[in-house]
């Protein structure tokens, strides 16, 4: 499992999560930043720090975010 970047990060890009990411796994996209699902240790510490609260655990997301997740791994797989 891990953590998700959803809509409130669109356009944002605060990168708050990139500097107390320990396996450094998030990378800026075009339009927000994204959290490698493969490399996520599921620490919680890029959600502690998210200033508009965009990132949700995998389990937690609401179904309209599930999309979230498919860009995630579309943007690692690329």
């Amino acid at each position: 499992m891990a953590f998700v970047i959803t809509q409130p990060c669109i356009g944002e890009k605060a990168a708050e999560c990139v500097d107390v990411c320990p396996v450094d796994c998030i990378a800026e996209g075009e339009d927000q930043y994204f959290i490698d699902p493969d490399i996520c240790i599921d620490c919680g510490a890029c959600q502690a720090v998210c200033p508009v609260e965009a990132i949700y655990h995998e389990e937690e997301l609401e179904e309209e975010d599930m999309a979230f997740l498919e860009k995630a791994r579309k943007f690692y797989s690329e």
